[in-house]
């Protein structure tokens, strides 16, 4: 397979996909223990993705500088 994004949007496709993934695995968590099935889980994924996807944009490069000054290098 052929890469096809350009290299100065890859912070925004990991986000991207960081997000989706993650917002996935929240969702179906809160879901499965909120109602006792996955019957929801598409609603509550989507909503969980409008927020996580900016949310990483915002957070990520904060916790990339803090991790910066308190990890030493190789």
């Amino acid at each position: 397979m052929q890469p096809f994004i350009p290299k100065r949007l890859e912070p925004i496709a990991f986000g991207f996909l960081l997000s989706g993934m993650m917002s996935c695995i929240v969702a179906c968590v809160s879901t499965w223990l909120a109602l006792g099935s996955l019957s929801g889980i598409l609603g509550a994924w989507l909503s969980s993705w409008a927020v996580a996807f900016p949310a990483v944009l915002v957070v990520a490069p904060i916790v990339r500088r803090i991790l910066a000054r308190i990890v030493k290098p190789a």
